[in-house]
């Protein structure tokens, strides 16, 4: 252990830790989870105090020596070299302000390091002067948020949904010609192809991925140059343009300063509206995955009409059982995704004058939600829909059988008479096509072409 020092005396840190005394105080303080803050977010941290010192650098605040250092450890999170120095638990204080000092404190430390100075020395960096310069916990931690979101949207959960999209796409257009029954409120329906059936799925993930990019630009509003509670204190005014162009520059995501910064730092109604966003990509995970399970229910005594991969024993006891564990897997991201959402809604609602004390918490939530539905989305692809195949037989079973190919009888017999023979074929386990000719509502010629489910599964023009 070696004696660091903070603005309340000298405290004890383990000898190969770059954090400093701030830093331990909140390790000893926040026994709580034992889940530190998400890599992502402490990365974003590091691109942020990057783009700080550089800003700083070029509004001839800070030396280019100086800047140097700071901007070589900062790069060194960003690059996630330095994961291992971050272990403040999530639940802590709710301006972030522990990992705030996480961050001054490591890169103060490395720079001692690169310097060939002491550790714990604050030379030539000095954590609060020279590394916050210009910034505030309430600024800073609620940029990280935003940057950090967005980046990780950007780079895994729109090519994740991107992906799963690309795969239903491709069953689509594969299953095109396999004519099957349709079914609404769980009950039998008029046919449509199974090519149509997955066009559906395909769309809503479409859809989920111009809500994923929806939720990018949601987070575009940057806080910094807020400082303390909005007004800007010892901040200089170019500061907050300056990083928001080279955060810009660095990502390729147009990053601007938020218009009003006392809203930037008292509210987190962006982190809702992300969370909703979020809720609503869950739910078409959801419908997408329940639907394949029911659609390979059996093999017997289901419905049977896709065959699922097999990808892993189903049963202890009973031999042979395969289950659909990729729909069951992707079934439970969604609910957890939509349960963090929720939370990320009540989180929310506790802003408290000039300051949401509860970002730990969004944070948490919003990357755990991104790295379960990036991954979830990305295996039910590759381990499921793609290698999807149809039981055709099993389609043909089922269209022939159904009693609401009546209902194109419409147009020639009229909506009472098509019930009439409905229940008639169900009650006396007779064929649509039986009961027709038995009543002789329709001569055969037309009946063919009636109970033609292939062109009752086309538009018509």
């Amino acid at each position: 252990m070696r004696t660091e020092s903070d603005s309340m005396g000298n405290m004890k840190v383990p000898d190969d830790a770059l954090y400093g005394a701030s830093t331990q105080r909140a390790v000893l303080n926040f026994p709580i989870s034992g889940q530190s803050m998400p890599i992502g977010f402490i990365k974003g941290l590091g691109l942020v105090k990057s783009a700080c010192v550089s800003a700083n650098e070029e509004l001839n605040i800070i030396s280019k020596e100086k800047a140097d250092l700071i901007r070589q450890a900062a790069d060194e999170i960003f690059e996630g070299k330095l994961n291992n120095h971050f272990p403040v638990d999530v639940f802590q204080t709710g301006s972030g302000t522990s990992s705030n000092m996480n961050a001054n404190e490591v890169i103060s430390n490395r720079a001692s390091q690169i310097a060939g100075k002491a550790v714990g020395s604050k030379d030539p960096i000095h954590p609060n002067d020279d590394v916050n310069l210009g910034q505030s916990s309430n600024d800073i931690i609620p940029t990280t948020l935003h940057v950090s979101l967005a980046i990780s949207i950007k780079e895994n959960l729109v090519p994740a949904l991107e992906h799963l999209a690309e795969n239903l796409e491709a069953k689509s257009s594969e299953f095109n010609d396999i004519v099957k029954i349709g079914r609404t409120h769980l009950m039998d329906a008029t046919p449509l192809t199974l090519g149509q059936e997955f066009s559906g799925y395909a769309a809503q993930i479409r859809k989920s991925v111009t809500r994923a990019k929806k939720s990018i630009d949601a987070l575009t509003e940057l806080a910094i140059g807020g400082t303390a509670v909005g007004t800007g204190i010892n901040c200089h005014p170019e500061f907050p343009k300056k990083v928001c162009q080279i955060l810009s520059d660095k990502t390729g995501i147009q990053f601007r300063e938020a218009d009003n910064h006392f809203e930037a730092q008292a509210g987190r109604d962006d982190a809702v509206e992300v969370a909703g966003y979020f809720s609503t990509i869950a739910a078409s995970l959801a419908k997408v995955a329940n639907d394949i399970r029911l659609l390979g229910s059996g093999p017997r005594s289901g419905i049977s009409e896709i065959y699922l991969p097999a990808t892993q024993p189903g049963s202890s006891i009973m031999p042979g059982k395969v289950n659909p564990v990729m729909s069951e897997m992707l079934s439970q991201v969604s609910i957890y995704v939509m349960g963090l959402s929720n939370s990320v809604s009540m989180a929310g609602r506790d802003g408290h004058f000039e300051l949401n004390v509860t970002i730990p918490l969004i944070t948490h939530a919003l990357h755990e939600s991104i790295t379960c539905m990036s991954n979830g989305a990305r295996v039910f692809a590759d381990r499921c829909v793609k290698d999807i195949q149809a039981n055709e037989e099993r389609c043909k079973e089922l269209v022939d059988k159904s009693l609401m190919l009546v209902t194109a009888l419409n147009p020639f017999i009229g909506y009472d008479k098509a019930a009439e023979v409905a229940k008639t074929a169900f009650a006396e386990n007779k064929t649509l096509r039986e009961v027709i000719l038995e009543k002789k509502l329709l001569d055969e010629e037309t009946l063919d072409k009636a109970l033609n489910p292939i062109e009752m599964t086309k538009p018509k023009e």
